[in-house]
């Protein structure tokens, strides 16, 4: 096997390798080697103050977009992501306890993956690079087929800290992601989008590998990926169910599998900043993923909610050498398998191409707590005749309780369209979604505005941003 760089890849994304040793084998260098309910009840929340009146508005019918239905995500066997973790923790027991970068147990983690993947069909490549003296590599893999312009990549890093196998950090990341590859393999899946799979080495140093891919990626090769999806640490042993608040599609697609489940989450925090999306963020390329946890002590709203013990650190072996296979929860690593290949299907089944012109606004509108309504603006101009039938409203709202909000389209004339009501019973986080409105009587050039308003006290929030699709 020759050691070769994957090229580039961004929104959408295709594969351009780099040779960089021609006929040197791996093995060679190391001879040795929608609101979620709850699966528990919530805490009541507190009594609120009713919310205001508002003022009459003219109203007309709104409908959620249709879904498109996209190939059903297949269930990931527990068993096969555990029996790759077992596999991960003897590489570390035959290599000094770890399988850190420039270890003898990173390189054979990589082997191990790789093989799994090239018998499964995939096209696998190995970037190299150097860290501390030291060298390291991403495996990186792509299933055929699929727009090359638009790509979907899943990762997750291989690595361990030297003091132990990394079972949760990051094996359980590492392995539910090749077993969601190998379940596009079993199912022989044909995507609108392509699929690409990434293992990353030297995370524990900095996110070096990630950094190193995507500063090699040419920018066109950037501009090609759709998105990056995260997931490092997913089978804490007392877990938390945590989305990164990134880009918002990918981020309801994840909170829409947990809603379907009955399992409620939380906005990651802990980790943001300080794993391999990190990188790809910078670049301006969408991100997403999922955490279970580190070393932040659980609460006991939390423990309520998802079960566990409160007081206790989602993970007390992190960074520790009793990461081991007794430091998973199955539970949650089965969920969070699910998950991955729920958004993997979901997010590659079709183009993301806007169905028409896209008129945004991406300034910061900052919403009172229980006070008077803001606007934002966009201005349409240069279309003929009036809006269409079927208007696309995108909106992105940051709020502690979206139940507070009201949300209404104001087209040019004054018009009013409701899109969302307030409602005490809508516990969950954020406005994140698209609403249609039929806005044919409606001129199309002109001032719309997005206007929100919080009714209730103790809550605050923003409009991210927001968008008319024609």
């Amino acid at each position: 096997m020759t050691i070769s760089v994957p090229g580039a890849h961004r929104i959408p994304a295709r594969t351009a390798a780099v040779t960089t040793a021609a006929g040197l084998t791996l093995a060679a260098l190391f001879a040795a080697a929608a609101p979620a309910a709850t699966a528990a009840p919530a805490p009541p929340r507190p009594a609120r103050s009713a919310p205001a009146a508002l003022p009459a508005v003219s109203l007309a019918a709104v409908s959620l977009p249709a879904v498109s239905l996209a190939p059903t995500a297949p269930d990931i066997p527990l068993a096969n992501v555990k029996a790759h973790l077992t596999q991960l923790s003897s590489i570390a027991a035959a290599n000094g306890g770890n399988r850190a970068h420039g270890r003898a147990g990173y390189l054979a983690s990589v082997n191990y993956v790789k093989g799994k993947l090239d018998a499964a069909g995939f096209t696998t490549s190995v970037q190299q690079f150097t860290s501390s003296g030291a060298t390291g590599y991403n495996l990186v893999a792509d299933w055929p087929g699929g727009d090359p312009n638009q790509v979907i990549l899943s990762g997750a890093h291989l690595d361990s800290v030297t003091a132990g196998a990394g079972i949760n950090d990051n094996g359980s990341g590492s392995a539910a992601v090749l077993e969601t590859a190998l379940a596009v393999s079993r199912a022989q899946l044909q995507p609108a989008k392509h699929l690409r799979f990434a293992w990353w080495g030297a995370e524990e140093l900095g996110m070096i590998g990630s950094k190193y891919y995507v500063t090699n990626l040419p920018a066109a090769d950037r501009s090609r990926i759709n998105g990056y999806l995260n997931f490092d640490m997913i089978g804490s042993p007392n877990p938390g169910y945590y989305v990164y608040d990134d880009d918002p599609a990918i981020e309801q697609t994840f909170k829409d599998y947990y809603a379907g489940i009955g399992i409620p989450t939380e906005i990651e925090t802990e980790g943001d900043g300080r794993s391999d999306h990190a990188p790809f963020k910078t670049a301006g390329i969408p991100v997403g993923g999922l955490f279970s946890g580190a070393d932040y002590i659980k609460t006991a709203a939390q423990a309520q909610k998802w079960g566990g013990t409160s007081g206790l650190a989602f993970d007390r072996c992190y960074h520790a050498s009793c990461d081991t296979l007794a430091n998973i929860d199955d539970t949650a690593l089965d969920h969070n398998s699910d998950a991955i290949a729920y958004a993997v299907w979901t997010l590659s089944a079709a183009s993301t191409a806007p169905a028409g012109d896209v008129y945004e606004n991406l300034t910061d509108v900052s919403v009172p707590d229980n006070g008077a309504a803001v606007t934002s603006s966009v201005t349409v101009a240069g279309r003929t005749g009036n809006a269409p039938a079927a208007l696309k409203v995108g909106v992105d709202i940051k709020h502690t309780w979206r139940g507070d909000l009201v949300i209404d389209l104001i087209a040019p004339d004054g018009t009013a369209y409701r899109l969302k009501n307030s409602s005490s019973g809508d516990s969950a986080d954020n406005v994140i979604t698209t609403y249609t409105v039929d806005a044919s009587s409606e001129v199309a050039n002109g001032v719309w505005k997005l206007r929100v308003q919080d009714t209730a006290a103790q809550d605050t929030g923003y409009i991210d941003s927001w968008r008319l699709t024609f």
